[in-house]
């Protein structure tokens, strides 16, 4: 069928839609699951006068949870919006006893990393959040060697060195951790292969805020030399996984894990080498995640948006 073109004198009459803001809010959310959820938080939207531009949720079955992370753009009076928005979300998150949490998307993180001896991690870190592919800022480095001073000095972030050689310098190393997570407001400490157990009180402090990279796909070889371990039984996967921080060691809820291929031909070096490329790798998509809003908790495990 032929569609005819406006004439001249209606197309400038029809009304352009507005255009959204450059700015735009993610809202993560999880409650018991029911029904009305997804009307509730639409109506909430498009009260404030917001666009939804993305949308994803979940129902845990195993739980009865519901998951949801909204990306939301305002169509009208963007200076107000973020203030509308959480007006017109608290009788839903009331309603239904919702935990939520409503934030800028593109927002840097504020991070800490932990180091020890380790160079890989660390640098991937810093080198993605300075080429703005990773929204962290780190404001310092606290590490127990000095090895990765000099990689801190090249991206010009804050380093602090303090040794533990026994209890009483692991309990001022922690106590560090904790005065620098209130002196820079830090949202998330990374433990970029940070070779030491941290104690339960530490890890009570940062529960949900702290992620460790550990060098195996979980469960996997414990303890020193893992990929000697490896080679000696002619694994044919290797891998990582990060996860957060919990009381039980390497126990915590896993966000991401990630695997590369092996075989005899490979000496303990080149494990090695790979090894350490994925673990870059899976701790820097644990990290994003983490800074983009997408990992809600679901008691054990995670969810991923």
């Amino acid at each position: 069928m032929r569609v005819d073109p406006l004439p001249w004198y209606l197309v400038n009459t029809i009304p352009a839609a507005a255009a959204p803001s450059e700015t735009q809010w993610v809202l993560t959310l999880s409650c018991t699951d029911g029904p009305g959820i997804v009307h509730a938080i639409s109506g909430a939207v498009v009260a404030a006068g917001g666009n939804i531009a993305e949308s994803q949720q979940f129902a845990s079955a195993d739980t009865g949870s519901f998951f949801m992370r909204l990306q939301v753009e305002a169509v009208a009076e963007p200076e107000t919006f973020e203030a509308r928005f959480a007006e017109a979300l608290a009788p839903v998150t009331e309603r239904y006893r919702m935990s939520w949490r409503l934030d800028t998307v593109g927002r840097p993180v504020r991070t800490l990393i932990l180091a020890s001896t380790a160079t890989h991690c660390v640098n991937d870190l810093l080198y993605r959040g300075r080429g703005g592919q990773l929204p962290i800022e780190v404001p310092l480095i606290l590490s127990n060697h000095e090895t990765v001073r000099d990689i801190a000095e090249f991206y010009d972030v804050p380093f602090e060195h303090r040794a533990i050689a026994g209890a009483d310098d692991k309990a001022a190393f922690e106590a560090r951790v904790l005065e620098a997570v209130a002196e820079h407001d830090i949202e998330l400490v990374v433990l970029a292969r940070y070779m030491q157990i941290l104690s339960p009180g530490l890890c009570e402090a940062l529960a949900g805020r702290a992620i460790n990279i550990h060098h195996s796909f979980l469960p996997g070889f414990k303890g020193a030399n893992p990929y000697k371990q490896a080679h000696r039984r002619g694994v044919k996967l290797i891998g990582a996984t990060a996860h957060f921080v919990t009381t039980d060691l390497d126990e915590g809820p896993i966000i991401e894990q990630d695997v590369v291929r092996v075989d005899h031909a490979d000496s303990p070096r080149e494990l090695t080498q790979l090894g350490q490329d994925v673990e870059a790798r899976v701790l820097r998509h644990a990290v994003r995640s983490f800074a983009e809003n997408r990992v809600l908790a679901d008691g054990a495990r995670t969810i991923i948006f």
